[in-house]
């Protein structure tokens, strides 16, 4: 085996390690516990750069990775899978979560105990979810993930966050609970949870087992549709993640991508390629439930008065246009949706952690006193200035770089160039009139509406993000520079460039989202890369 290859477990093993040291760091030691997490995090970015690098390196016949613990033969053995998507996402949360942790030194990761611990425990729980090639290892590291994330989304206190916490963890124990009703149905009907193993044998199931397969797939799906925040699943959503801290729900952000990875992987993987009755299972349902959300959170962000809102319906938005893209199922269309999953994870991070500062420069309740103001007018503006004031101020340095930094996410989020939220949104809107996206009369309907509200989306986010901007920045109630320090602006403009970065380099990504694309949808490569040349040209 070669060395490189044992780099596979470095995602899991790395923040584990990380994760239990610290727990036996002294609390007061915030220095040495800092050092420790951002030295573990910062490999982990490097580790998956290279497993990026591998996973691409020899060019679009490259089969998938596969490392099997304990050296077991598959399926029998505990798989990690390593290709093109698992490693863009791999590259994806590390680097949130790099911007996270930075952002938190300012303050945060002293706000209550263990948050160092519990942050590498969440980046362990997501790298195995990216890179588990069974069902109940999926299982395991989605609760890994969920338990660290209990904790990280009550990290400070205050009653708001704790009512949304605890309705955050009853939720997802309900998700965990169908996790395990889908998963133990799919044992029961084909005898096996690794994944490149059920492309085989799901197939092969007989017609009287296949309802009871069916069903066993349907509860699965649900589990995950909630963590992903499809309609009406997804109505925890916006309040969890407002009432997170500020780098809390910047990485909780790809939190619900981890949904949309399960869903496009499984959905490709196991009734992508089969044919008959099972060919292509669920994909209706995703088409529809993504519309609906996209529906819904659009209507939230038309109609949220506060940031904090208004950035977990833009989550929202990524959600439902995620899963509709999934449901149409074409090659081209799942590429851009790659490429915007990328960009709008990025800008919906870097807006929670913006929002933190801007907050500071405004009074408590702002937004509704605003909203007042409006309906009612304002008793100020019918005084006289005097002659002498002057018109305009200097803007500080603080407001402006925080003014560019919002305005920079509006233009990501509502899809408008020059940033990568115009290239991804115009990537996926080309997918969608690629050959085979408007294949036969019944698709044609949903695809046109998709791509209306993929537009009537970013135009709402646009509007919503002006009428904010102009009440934060333009005409605020009170003028107060806010202090802000380095360390937080720094993620925030990193996040941005990164932004820009993907635009400058559009073509390059696009052509690592259409081998991906092209490998989700050809799933030979991966049961080869699992099961060996014999099995997976069994297919």
């Amino acid at each position: 085996m070669d060395w490189e290859t044992h780099l596979l477990v470095v995602p899991i093993l790395l923040p584990l390690i990380a994760g239990a040291a610290l727990l036996l760091v002294d609390e007061l030691r915030h220095t040495l516990k800092a050092l420790v997490s951002m030295a573990a995090t910062l490999t982990l970015l490097v580790v998956a750069i290279a497993l990026l690098r591998m996973a691409d390196g020899h060019g679009e016949d490259t089969l998938s990775m596969s490392y099997a613990v304990a050296n077991w033969p598959a399926p029998f053995a505990i798989v990690l899978v390593l290709d093109r998507l698992s490693a863009l996402l791999l590259v994806t949360t590390s680097i949130l979560a790099l911007a996270a942790l930075a952002f938190s030194f300012a303050r945060w990761d002293r706000a209550g105990p263990h948050f160092h611990s519990l942050f590498q425990f969440l980046l362990m729980g997501l790298g195995g979810a990216f890179l588990t090639g069974d069902l109940f290892n999926l299982f395991v590291f989605f609760e890994v993930t969920l338990a660290a994330s209990y904790g990280l989304l009550l990290h400070g206190s205050g009653p708001f966050r704790v009512r949304s916490g605890l309705h955050y963890i009853s939720i997802n124990l309900a998700a965990s609970l169908l996790f395990l009703v889908g998963v133990s149905l799919i044992y029961g009907v084909t005898g096996t949870l690794n994944m490149a193993d059920l492309a085989l044998r799901i197939p092969q199931v007989s017609a009287g087992d296949r309802m009871l397969l069916q069903a066993g797939a349907g509860v699965l799906g649900v589990a995950f549709l909630v963590k992903a925040g499809m309609w009406p699943l997804g109505f925890w959503l916006p309040s969890a993640y407002m009432a997170a801290a500020a780098p809390v729900g910047a990485i909780f952000v790809i939190l619900t991508k981890v949904g949309v990875y399960v869903l496009l992987r499984l959905s490709l993987l196991l009734f992508g390629g089969v044919s008959g009755e099972l060919a292509g299972f669920g994909s209706v349902a995703l088409l529809w439930g993504g519309i609906a959300t996209l529906i819904f959170a659009t209507s939230g962000v038309l109609a949220s008065q506060s940031m904090g809102r208004l950035a977990g319906y833009s989550v929202m938005i990524s959600s439902g246009t995620l899963l509709a893209m999934i449901g149409i199922g074409n090659a081209a269309a799942v590429s851009g949706a790659l490429f915007y999953l990328v960009s709008s994870t990025f800008a919906a991070a870097a807006f929670f952690m913006l929002i933190e500062l801007v907050e500071r420069a405004r009074e408590p309740g702002a937004d509704l006193l605003a909203v007042t103001m409006e309906a009612y007018g304002d008793e100020r503006e019918e005084t006289e200035e005097p002659e002498d004031e002057e018109v305009g101020i200097v803007m500080p340095g603080a407001l402006a770089v925080l003014g560019t930094s919002f305005g920079c996410i509006a233009l990501l989020l509502a899809g408008l160039p020059p940033l990568s939220g115009f290239v991804a949104k115009f990537a996926m809107l080309n997918g969608l009139l690629a050959d085979g996206g408007l294949a036969g009369d019944e698709v044609a309907a949903p695809v046109w509406l998709l791509m209306g509200l993929v537009i009537v989306s970013g135009l709402a986010a646009l509007v919503a993000m002006m009428r904010t901007g102009i009440r934060t920045f333009w005409a605020p109630l009170e003028a107060v520079v806010p202090r802000v320090l380095v360390i937080e602006v720094a993620p925030i403009l990193t996040l941005i460039g990164l932004c820009f970065a993907l635009t400058v380099g559009g073509g390059a990504v696009i052509r690592y989202t259409d081998a991906a694309s092209r490998a989700l949808h050809e799933p030979a490569s991966y049961i080869q890369g699992v099961l060996g040349d014999d099995r997976g040209s069994s297919e």
